[in-house]
């Protein structure tokens, strides 16, 4: 399969949950997508299969090594990334008295380094062409705070000031850099959440609900768009209300 004069898109943790909705709703909107996984390959061949204009890409975010190899075949086979999501993240909850540094080190590897791993391989060519576009996932929780989450928090809380610098240094080279924030979607791993726990997470939301990962498959849309190349490092809140700073 070969770009055939659409942009190209790698969305990282493209399998499953929020990943599969943005790679779903991008290429329905005319562009490449490339769907990144790490060990998902059946869930990321399923999304992949339903459209002409998607394909998938193994590898692990978390290795600067195995980014920069994986990237650099992307680009040869399909041409140069123009919008890169990094989407990818993990948890591995624990009170921080009691985290090791393995759970620490993971989840800061896959949250905030992979950002970083994707973004050196792909920003120099999006200078090049004057253009680009690049969006990372960050949580509510990055903002508030969240017991047992001091490793995911400080890795999504980061990923703001990585973006704003980002922004600083492209922005004459027409990329922009912004960040997303969720609050509580509707995925499988919150339908792996005790039904009375989610029941009393909704009477902290004013909207009394989870968000769909469409919602935020939307925005990701919107902010990809030429029409908002004004827009850039921006942190977008998307959690009904529950956190607004």
């Amino acid at each position: 399969m070969t770009n055939q004069d659409k942009q190209v898109v790698l969305v990282t943790g493209g399998s499953r949950g929020i990943g599969s909705s943005i790679c779903s709703m991008l290429a329905e909107n005319n562009y490449f997508v490339i769907c990144n996984y790490n060990n998902s390959k059946t869930d990321a061949e399923a999304l992949a299969s339903q459209y002409d204009n998607m394909v998938t890409k193994q590898f692990d975010v978390s290795s600067f090594e195995d980014t920069t190899a994986a990237i650099k075949e992307i680009e040869n086979n399909y041409g140069p990334v123009s919008v890169l999501i990094n989407n990818a993240g993990i948890t591995k909850d624990r009170f921080i008295h009691k985290m090791s540094l393995i759970e620490w080190d993971d989840v800061l590897k896959a949250n905030l380094y992979s950002a970083f791993n994707c973004t050196r391989s792909i920003l120099p060519n999006m200078r090049d062409r004057n253009f680009g576009r690049i969006i990372c996932l960050s949580s509510v929780n990055a903002l508030k705070g969240q017991v047992g989450q001091a490793n995911y928090c400080a890795s999504k809380s980061a990923l703001s000031g990585f973006i704003k610098a980002i922004a600083l240094e492209n922005a004459s080279k027409n990329i922009t850099a912004n960040l997303v924030a969720p609050g509580y979607i509707d995925t499988d791993m919150t339908k792996n959440i005790a039904k009375e726990i989610t029941d009393d997470i909704k009477t902290k939301i004013p909207m009394n609900r989870f968000g769909k990962p469409n919602e935020i498959a939307k925005t990701i849309l919107f902010l990809v768009d030429e029409a908002t190349s004004y827009i850039t490092g921006e942190t977008i809140s998307i959690n009904g209300g529950m956190y607004m700073n």
